[in-house]
Parts: structure tokens; sequence; C-alpha cells
């Protein structure tokens, strides 16, 4: 099993922006998102890409909200309350695959099965369980 952690406050993937004149470009905060995953994920994992199905478990951890009560801030850091709005766990799931492809796999076509969370936390980060099935 393959264990690695991008830390910071996960970024979710965006949609290819098309100018007036038909240049498509990536949207900032996310292109710097995965650029910087990507190198977190360059130091961490040093072997070649894995080939054959992939099992992918992600856990993400963002960072409590400033304006709640400290009540509803424990609740959030102990799990009792978990995050329900923006952003899409899928996006948040895209955008960490993405920045995992060509280092830990192959492709990310590989992905056969996954589990992906979302939690709180004061040491906001992405946690990646990968294992070859």
């Amino acid at each position: 099993m393959i264990k690695l952690t991008i830390p910071g406050e996960p970024i979710p993937a965006s949609r290819p922006r098309v100018t007036r004149h038909g240049f498509t470009f990536t949207a900032e905060p996310y292109r710097s998102y995965k650029e910087k995953a990507h190198q977190v994920i360059k130091q961490q994992y040093l072997d070649t890409p894995i080939s054959g199905a992939l099992h992918v478990q992600i856990k993400f951890y963002r960072s409590v909200q400033k304006s709640v009560s400290k009540l509803e801030r424990h609740r959030r850091l102990s799990g009792l309350h978990r995050p329900t709005m923006k952003p899409d766990i899928d996006n948040l799931f895209k955008a960490v695959t993405d920045a995992c492809t060509g280092i830990v796999w192959k492709d990310d076509n590989q992905i056969v099965s996954t589990k992906s969370d979302k939690f709180y936390s004061e040491d906001p980060r992405v946690e990646i369980c990968v294992e070859r099935l």
C-alpha cells in the first residue's frame, strides 16, 4: 500500500476555460494547486508508476470556517458534523488523481475502486492510499 499526504487546503479541479478567440486554459487556483501537489507527490513517491487495476482511498481535510461558534467548531473537529458544502467531493478527487497521474500510476483509468471522505481539521491536507488489486 502506498500512502501519500499533500499538505494544505484541498482545491477542486475546475473545468477548462475557453477565451473568445478559442484558446483553452486552466484557471487559478487549480493550476497552482495541481503543480504543488504534483511536486509533493514526486518527492514522496520515488518508484516507477504502478500498472494494473488500483483501489484509491482519499481523505480530504479542510479547515473550519472562522465564523462558526466554539461549540460548532468542536462538533466539526470531532467528526460529528462533516463538510456538506462545496467543493464537491468528485472535483476534489479529480484534482488529486490528476496530480498523481504519471507519478504514482500511468493513467487514472487504472482506478477501478474508490473511497473518498471529507473531514474538518486544524491541519488541512489530503491523505491518499493506493492499493494494487
